[in-house]
């Protein structure tokens, strides 16, 4: 019995034993088949990125000609292993890998003793992970990984290391090493770290200079000398410094003579550190190169998910060709505009930079390639601020941003049409006070103190009109208005989103910039289609091979409808009863022109069927510009749109099914009536762009001017329910109620409007919505 029982306790162990075998070796398996896919997806092991630290990466326009030499805000300058100083050698193997010309790209021996010490540490509750990455390992890291801290990371490292090692001699590995690690400050590698610490070349440095830089690596935020910690507490990195000459005897690299006076130097205050200016960073195309080169950056991370400090790396000395979009005669001929323009005046501030600045951008809408891109005019220093592109320099567009956040939205969701009319009067009490501030109702106003009664939303845009646009805001509701301004690539904050004054009037919270405006302006000339601005169109390594290349991206923002008809209401505002006549240098030009509060920022966005382009006029300082008006922003509008349109024929866009043409009263917004045609002050019949479905069905019951004075007329009617009266206007959101809003009225049946035209798709002799106001431009030019 005791017999059985011990041959099935022996079975039970074997059975066990066998099965946690065939875990061990599954979970072995497992392991090994995840290693192999981790290591066989490492990135490929180019020796000329370790070789080749120095070769620059270069800018190209849109032709192919020489740009710009990338620069970043580091500082690095590569010198040959020769000329490095042995004690700036030894001191870096000291203190990061005393045995690196022992092992084969791995230190097995400091491995198995740091993976003991972290598991000590761990069972013992201990803080600190102990790091045992050899300097093949960190050289690795940086150039080709990134420094995640993750089991693939690693793997990956030992890798490529071990392969390394086969490829380079431990010269080269070292060499590299030092010419690219991270020093602190603005310094990567030893010389821009010699001269930034000590205002000297590398091959001058003495002992204990060495060994203070070759001390930094390990953690170059703590013994940065120039860290406020550091200046409170000098003996941070005098310490460091002092284990590093320490690590150095140990491993008989100095003698114990050399050590003591190391140490008595340091302790004498000998360790002369000395602030460090950089050299000027600036280029021949700065506005336009750096904008270019943080797209590049950004879609290098996205694409190959480089960090930071491998993007700049790569960047700075990756041999990269970066072909911009930029046209550099256009380019040149924009900012010689913007500097010598006489209407912008040549003051400077304290700074000695011109006021007021200005900003310019010019891209073709149809592929989003930005031609020329003016962060600034006169001279300024480099790295300033880029006003045109910088999400840290936006302004408030003011009226520009009512086409994208008031009146296309209305349009394109059928709210209103171009013949709506909305009472120009001041805000209802209610209305004021739904949009007080602290107790104060609500009270925008416009330039001219006056009323003109009702009026057409394409005059009101002409005009400019402030408060139809707040009223027809409102009725739309500030929801709708932020998703368009969202859509057109407008940036919001969350103030914007909930003011009124923000989205109907563009006094945004932060602002835009000139970028963002003349890819919005595109759109309407793209049949409703927004094209993100693409500053380059590819990218090539070294070797000619392409890395990135950038597309045309598109998404819809309106209907091709809603965008051909607020592309012929742009018209008005540059006619010459419209806010901005000096941008009207071919008939082929649509636009707004748009300013902030107190006449702080000065605006024109517009378009071509060719360009669109945006113009700011504004004082760093942020104060008014009483000199110019928004007028003066259209003049230098046209200006720097002239020269792109040499050439060029002038031509229109074509209009897309889903217009309808039709007469309407200017005075009422209404089918016209008899009366209308023969108003003594000219006929208020013209032509007008509906959405198909959305042409008003009722006649026109305005006496208009004889016919109201004449006491012999019957027909002294002239009310009449429109958006814009103060106790309706709600009326428009309610489709259904048609006749609340007689002069938006959705017909069951367009066709039965004998004075409405269909758009027929075989021609594109109706392109204009005012023919009698149509021009012909055979010469682009005429009105240089």
């Amino acid at each position: 019995m005791a017999k059985r029982r011990k041959k099935s306790r022996y079975k039970a162990l074997k059975l066990t034993f066998t099965i946690l075998i065939c875990i061990f070796l599954l979970v072995s398996m497992a392991t090994i088949g995840i290693g192999a896919a981790i290591i066989k997806n490492s990135p490929p092991l180019d020796v000329n990125r370790v070789l080749n630290l120095n070769e620059p990466s270069i800018l190209y326009d849109d032709k192919g000609n020489f740009m710009d030499v990338v620069a970043t805000t580091e500082q690095r300058t590569v010198i040959s292993f020769n000329t490095m100083p042995d004690n700036l050698k030894n001191a870096f193997v000291s203190i990061e890998d005393e045995r690196f010309y022992k092992h084969t790209g791995i230190d097995i021996k400091r491995l198995t003793s740091v993976i003991f010490i972290d598991i000590k540490n761990k069972l013992t509750n201990k803080s600190g992970i102990q790091g045992a990455s050899t300097i093949t390992q960190q050289l690795v890291r940086n150039i080709y990984l990134s420094s995640q801290v993750s089991f693939k990371r690693k793997l990956q490292e030992i890798y490529l290391s071990l392969k390394l090692e086969k490829l380079l001699t431990k010269d080269q590995i070292l060499g590299a090493y030092m010419n690219t690690i991270f020093l602190g400050g603005r310094a990567f590698g030893v010389e821009s770290a010699a001269q930034q610490y000590f205002g000297k070349s590398a091959n001058s440095l003495n002992l204990i200079e060495c060994a203070f830089i070759a001390g930094i690596p390990q953690s170059p935020s703590v013994y940065n000398p120039y860290s406020s910690a550091a200046k409170k507490n000098p003996s941070i990195y005098l310490n460091r410094t002092k284990n590093v000459l320490k690590k150095m005897y140990d491993n008989n690299y100095i003698s114990e003579k050399q050590y003591l006076d190391g140490i008595n130097d340091i302790s004498s205050g000998k360790l002369n550190i000395k602030p460090y200016t950089p050299k000027s960073n600036k280029l021949e195309n700065e506005w336009f190169s750096m904008p270019a080169i943080d797209a590049v950056k950004k879609d290098l991370k996205v694409k190959y998910q480089y960090t930071d400090s491998q993007v700049n790396q790569l960047l700075t000395y990756g041999g990269l060709k970066i072909y911009t979009s930029m046209d550099k005669n256009l380019q040149e001929q924009t900012q010689e505009t913007l500097n010598n323009d006489s209407a912008l005046g040549s003051s400077s501030d304290k700074n000695g930079i011109i006021q007021p600045q200005a900003s310019a951008v010019v891209m073709n809408y149809h592929t989003g390639e930005v031609k020329a891109l003016i962060g600034g005019r006169g001279t300024q220093p480099a790295m300033s601020y880029n006003r045109a592109s910088s999400v840290n320099y936006l302004r408030p567009p003011g009226s520009c941003i009512k086409p994208l956040t008031v009146y296309s939205p209305a349009i394109d969701l059928k709210k209103a049409t171009a013949a709506t009319t909305i009472e120009d009067s001041p805000l209802s009490d209610d209305l004021a006070q739904k949009y007080s501030s602290n107790g104060t109702p609500y009270n925008p106003k416009d330039d001219e103190e006056m009323t003109n009664g009702d009026m057409t939303l394409r005059n009101a845009l002409m005009k400019s009109i402030n408060v139809i646009a707040v009223k027809l805001e409102d009725t739309l509701g500030l929801e709708t208005g932020a998703s368009y301004a969202d859509k057109f690539g407008i940036s919001l904050d969350t103030d914007d989103r909930s003011s009124i004054a923000a989205l109907s009037l563009g006094e945004l919270h932060n602002g835009t910039n000139t970028l963002q405006m003349a890819a919005a302006y595109g759109v309407f000339g793209n049949n409703g289609m927004y094209t993100a601005p693409r500053l380059y169109t590819k990218v090539t390594n070294r070797n000619g091979k392409v890395i990135l290349e950038s597309k045309v991206d598109t998404k819809k923002v309106i209907s091709p409808a809603t965008a051909y008809i607020m592309y012929d209401m742009l018209k008005g505002p540059v006619s010459k009863d419209g806010t901005g006549p000096s941008a009207n240098f071919s008939s082929m030009v649509r636009g707004k022109t748009g300013t902030s509060s107190d006449k702080k920022n000065l605006w024109f966005s517009g378009l071509t069927p060719y360009y669109s382009a945006s113009i700011w006029i504004g004082n760093d300082d942020n104060s008014s510009i009483n000199s110019l008006n928004s007028n003066s922003a259209a003049a230098i509008w046209a200006d720097v749109m002239r020269p792109f349109h040499d050439g060029l024929p002038a031509k229109d866009i074509s209009m897309p099914s889903g217009v309808v043409i039709s007469k309407v009263c200017s005075e009422s917004g209404y089918l016209p009536s008899p009366l209308c045609y023969i108003d003594p002050t000219g006929s208020k019949v013209y032509d007008e762009l509906f959405l198909t479905g959305t042409i008003p069905t009722n006649e026109c019951n305005l006496g208009h001017t004889w016919f109201s004075s004449n006491p012999l007329s019957t027909n002294k009617n002239k009310s009449k329910k429109t958006y814009g009266n103060q106790n309706e206007s709600n009326n428009i959101n309610n489709e259904n109620e048609q006749n609340n809003n007689p002069a938006f009225t959705i017909p069951n049946n367009t066709d039965s409007n004998s004075s409405t035209k269909q758009q027929d798709n075989s021609s594109n002799d109706n392109k204009d919505a005012n023919t009698t106001d149509k021009k012909s431009d055979d010469n682009l030019n005429s009105t240089k």
